[in-house]
């Protein structure tokens, strides 16, 4: 699913090296979990893993496909087709509602479209993915901007399900969350990721759920790791 060849990277050309990593690989269907201090560089591995960002050296491949090969607008093309992602602020548009906010990744990628017919169309999926999600159908009509945080969490890991990508990003999903709702919605997040088949990389600093994914990774231990290689 991901492969990452060694590489360095920096936000600055000829900068210091804000990331330097060696081999990597993560297969199909794993749930991973990414911690390190603020600052080490986690949101940059995220940006990296969708295109967002690509290395001075190196490699990121998503499903085979090299990042960096393609031009800007094949990326995005990409990785409207292939990633769901769950931003720390959410990201959802305050103007729509529940539902138009959950089916907006099948307008931008024919094939999450598609994928979401045999469940009846985008609109049924969305459904159905709120309902996991234990949303209430109450709601789905309303504005997003008139949910609480919880709720409008939980809009967005439905949004980033639609249409069963193969890759889930999730940048501090739970930060924004009190801690009798971290639990419950980790669980949600993880049972929904494996439900769609998919693959997930989550950052957090709540490292007491670590124990629920598959791989545990620690960013500074890996960059020693890229360094020592």
């Amino acid at each position: 699913m991901i492969d990452i060849e060694p590489l360095r990277y920096a936000w600055t050309p000829g900068g210091q090296n804000t990331l330097t990593l060696g081999r990597l690989q993560v297969s199909t269907g794993q749930t991973v979990f990414l911690h390190g201090p603020s600052g080490c560089g986690k949101s940059t591995l995220l940006g990296l893993l969708a295109g967002v960002l690509t290395p001075q050296q190196g490699r990121v491949s998503l499903l085979g496909q090299d990042w960096a090969a393609l031009k800007a607008g094949q990326r995005d093309a990409f990785r409207a087709d292939h990633v769901g992602v769950v931003f720390q602020q959410f990201n959802l548009l305050p103007f729509l509602s529940v539902l138009d906010n959950v089916t907006l990744p099948c307008r931008f990628s024919k094939l999450r479209r598609s994928r979401c017919q045999a469940s009846g169309g985008p609109e049924a999926t969305a459904q159905s993915w709120l309902q996991r999600m234990a949303l209430p159908e109450a709601l789905w009509s309303r504005r997003a901007d008139a949910l609480s945080v919880g709720q409008q969490q939980r809009v967005a890991a439905a949004r980033a399900l639609m249409g069963q990508p193969e890759l889930i990003l999730a940048d501090e999903p739970t930060s924004a969350l009190d801690a009798a709702l971290r639990q419950g919605f980790m669980g949600l997040l993880l049972q929904a990721t494996r439900a769609a088949g998919s693959t997930l990389v989550c950052v957090s600093h709540d490292e007491q759920q670590a124990v629920r994914f598959d791989v545990q990774w620690s960013l500074p231990a890996l960059q020693q790791a890229g360094v020592s290689a």
